[in-house]
């Protein structure tokens, strides 16, 4: 029998009931405290110019990083951004250029 795979010793005393928890979120709502932009593989960039500021991605936005004043698009929050493209996609005038993230 080549090749049979066994447990070390010291894992077979680990109950799956003891490990501890993977992508559970303990706070809720707590996008603000970190800076996430750093997981970011690829990254928007939005174009001045081209934006008509119908805030079709702002609602979209999961992590509330559309800066927006007076009812107007100012820029993107790259502290908090994580590159989803879901701003890419809803944008009608195409104003954001989808990029990697350097």
């Amino acid at each position: 029998m080549a090749n049979k795979k066994t447990t070390p010793s010291h894992l077979e005393e680990i109950l799956w009931k003891d490990a501890a928890p993977g992508g559970v979120i303990y706070e809720a709502g707590n996008a603000e405290k970190y800076k996430t932009g750093a997981w970011r593989s690829m990254k928007p960039i939005w174009n001045e110019e081209k934006c008509k500021h119908c805030m079709l991605c702002f609602p979209v936005c999961p992590d509330s990083s559309i800066l927006v004043k007076d009812q107007k698009m100012t820029g993107i929050d790259y502290d908090h951004c994580k590159g989803c493209g879901v701003c890419v996609e809803v944008c009608p005038f195409k104003v954001f250029d989808y990029v990697v993230e350097e």
